[in-house]
């Protein structure tokens, strides 16, 4: 640190600016500025501070940055107000010491980094080698040299002023007392069990806390001798172990005192195996950068809290990153409650063993417009019943044709999972029984039967995603899975990939979807399948966080769910917006597929849905997104229903539907449009995983069977 006010230190300057391999690396002017654009302004002394120049012999560069005093004012300035003036002032009084220098040396740069102490002690014998830098921030220019000289060069080019000393021969027995003596905070990192007992047993000796992060499953460890002298070293998880013991221990003896001090039961399953690979399969215990540099914040966090006298108590907290992450797998993809952490219901536990119980529940997971679930589920004397409930249908559910698309799906549910348990089944639909409009039997034959072309877990993982997707084409090969897909369930499937026609589709979506808005009828209906948090049946319905619409979303719907709103549009005539994000979702999408089935009554429909339920589960598990989109005029077979649908708007509809028409039969020469039912419209897309699944409502298989 050179001082041109100073001669000595000025004809030093000149020496090295003579020398034409050193390179001179000025910022200063622009540091100046910032210093004077701190609020509120600092004291003229500070900003008259006068510059220094720093030599880094192993760059062979000069350095001139601002004076000790602006430019450690300038340095933490972001840190305000998460750390305070005052504050900073105090922990820069800290003397901290890291012994360990692989996951020590991002814990101490961190240190370095965040201003929590004015001098900082590194200690470790080894030098930097090549393996090291999967997890140790150097480079190829570091290695074969000491690592306490790595991380401390790389601190001194951070803040030059922070006081650095090293220990490049390690600690042991003849100079721990020199480097434990005026520290006020040990963070130890080393890899010998015996070096970690003595530290801890010196440490107590002095009242000195002791901090440590392991490199798997976020494990914090805080030893606060300097409140509780009396306490055991690692919790007790030791027992009375002194240092020598465990030095004239072969590794092989040691293991059992590692197993206690690590807790291996919370050890991830990958740790745990490497423990049995290490000297194997694996040279030494394995790290990784992540998990090193997780460590290190709440390092940092523990080093300012003890700094400043604030409260934290010893002892350990995982601060998991995988364990938090599967969580959020668990709320995108499981059959689990959404993120309001809801108990699950009953049909939400997973696949079972017991057949009748695996089919009924699988069955009750198939999908329905609005997730009312329009049908009740019994067992029967050789199998199980799947009855159409015509209490919960819908305005948009002409004549039940939605409701029958629905049965069918659960029907071809409960199919996948009769043939995962090696039960061969047969279906038989009719519309005679007096009790429902549409009653499906599943009868369990003996032998075997043809198989659904799905397997069981990819049933199961079926979802609605309106993620919006990226617009990138299918892969050549999903078409024609798809198509050959719903084949098999005896329907038809047009895939539309063509951006113009994708396009043409979002209009009259979207324009479709403003009718539904400004219906009355629609509009309520609409809203009261929609769920949110509190809401009493959660079961049923759409949660509103499988909408993913964001924040600015979210609020957009507090406002369209307003009756009031939308009678005001309709008297405008306006609301064109209302149909936006449908199309936004159509057009970023790669594709979209309709089921067509021949015929027009609810059995024809039932097995439509038995093929909507194939293809979704199939695209799926080709890695799409799948959404189900159905427009009002889905259902409607002729103007008198398109007016039960929306009498203001019945012409509108009929000019929408038949647009659609023509666009899914285009290029599907022979096909008899009056024979021709649409069954279900599929939004496919590239896209992330949803927010949350569809709960469904328990399935009571104790209940007395169907005739």
């Amino acid at each position: 640190m050179l001082d041109p006010s100073r001669e000595e230190d000025a004809r030093r300057l000149e020496e090295l600016r003579a020398d034409p391999t050193i390179e001179f690396v000025d910022s200063w002017s622009s540091q100046s500025a910032s210093l004077e654009g701190l609020r509120p302004p600092l004291d003229t002394e500070v900003l008259a501070e006068s510059p220094r120049f720093v030599h880094y012999p192993w760059r062979r560069a000069v350095v001139k940055i601002l004076g000790p005093r602006s430019f450690r004012r300038l340095r933490l300035d972001r840190n305000r107000n998460l750390i305070t003036s005052e504050e900073q002032d105090r922990l820069g009084s800290l003397v901290v010491g890291v012994i360990g220098l692989s996951a020590g040396h991002v814990i101490a740069h961190t240190i370095a980094m965040q201003g929590l102490c004015g001098e900082m002690r590194l200690a470790d014998f080894d030098d930097l080698d090549l393996s090291n830098l999967n997890r140790v921030p150097a480079t190829l220019f570091d290695l074969d040299v000491n690592k306490t000289v790595v991380a401390a060069r790389r601190i001194a080019e951070l803040d030059p002023y922070l006081e650095v000393r090293t220990a490049p021969s390690g600690v042991d027995a003849d100079n721990l007392d020199a480097f434990l003596d005026g520290l006020d905070v040990v963070v130890e990192e080393c890899d010998s069990l015996d070096l970690k007992v003595s530290i801890r047993l010196a440490a107590r000796a002095r009242k000195l806390p002791v901090l440590m992060a392991t490199s798997d499953r976020g494990l914090v460890d805080v030893e606060r001798f300097d409140l509780e002298p009396d306490r055991p070293i690692f919790h007790g998880l030791l027992g009375d172990v002194d240092p020598e013991t465990l030095t004239g221990l072969s590794s092989g003896d040691k293991v059992p005192y590692v197993l206690r001090l690590i807790e291996v039961s919370g050890l991830s399953a990958r740790a745990a195996a490497s423990l049995l690979e290490v000297g194997h399969a694996v040279a030494t215990w394995p790290q990784v950068a992540g998990d090193v540099t997780l460590g290190a914040g709440p390092i940092a966090e523990a080093v300012r809290r003890i700094g400043l006298g604030e409260p934290l108590s010893s002892g350990r907290v995982r601060l998991d990153s995988s364990a938090a992450l599967d969580r959020l797998a668990t709320s995108a993809t499981a059959a689990t409650a959404p993120l309001d952490e809801t108990e699950p219901s009953a049909t939400d536990s997973g696949p079972t063993e017991d057949v009748v119980t695996a089919v009924l529940t699988a069955a009750s997971r198939a999908p329905s417009g609005g997730n009312v679930q329009p049908w009740t589920m019994r067992p029967t004397e050789d199998g199980v019943a799947i009855a159409l409930d015509p209490r919960r249908t819908s305005t948009i559910d002409v004549a039940m044709r939605g409701s029958a698309v629905a049965v069918g799906a659960a029907v071809y549910n409960a199919r996948v999972a009769a043939a995962a348990h090696g039960v061969a089944s047969d279906v038989d639909f009719t519309t005679a029984d007096s009790r429902t409009p549409l009653l499906a039997r599943i009868r369990f034959l003996e032998g075997r039967s043809p198989e659904p072309s799905v397997t069981y877990d990819a049933m199961w993982r079926r979802e609605t995603n309106r993620v919006r997707g990226t617009g990138a084409p299918l892969p050549a090969h999903v078409v024609e899975q798809l198509v050959v897909g719903a084949h098999a369930e005896g329907a038809r499937l047009r895939v539309v990939e063509s951006r113009a026609e994708i396009d043409e589709i979002a209009e009259i979506f979207a324009a479709a979807d403003r009718i539904r808005y400004l219906t009355s009828r629609l509009h309520e209906e609409m809203v009261s399948e929609l769920r949110w948090p509190g809401d009493a049946d959660p079961d049923t319905g759409i949660d509103v966080s499988s909408l993913e619409l964001g924040p600015r979303g979210d609020v957009a719907l507090e406002i369209v769910r307003r009756p009031d709103v939308m009678a005001e549009l309709l008297d405008w005539d306006a609301g064109a917006v209302l149909g936006d994000d449908t199309a936004a979702g159509l057009r970023a999408s790669s594709a979209v597929a309709v089921v067509h089935v021949t015929g027009g009554d609810l059995v024809d429909y039932a097995r439509g849905g038995a093929a909507v339920e194939a293809t979704w589960i199939t695209a799926q598990d080709l890695g799409l997104a799948v959404q189900p989109i159905s427009p009002p005029f889905l259902y409607a077979t002729n103007d008198e229903e398109l007016q039960e649908v929306s009498p203001r708007h019945t012409d509108e509809l009929a000019v929408l539907q038949r647009r659609f028409r023509d666009v899914v039969r285009a290029g599907q020469e022979g096909t008899d449009e009056a024979d021709d039912s649409l069954v279900l419209v599929l939004r496919l897309s590239i896209a992330g995983p949803a927010t949350v699944r569809s709960r469904r409502r328990s399935i009571d298989i104790g209940e007395a069977p169907l005739p």
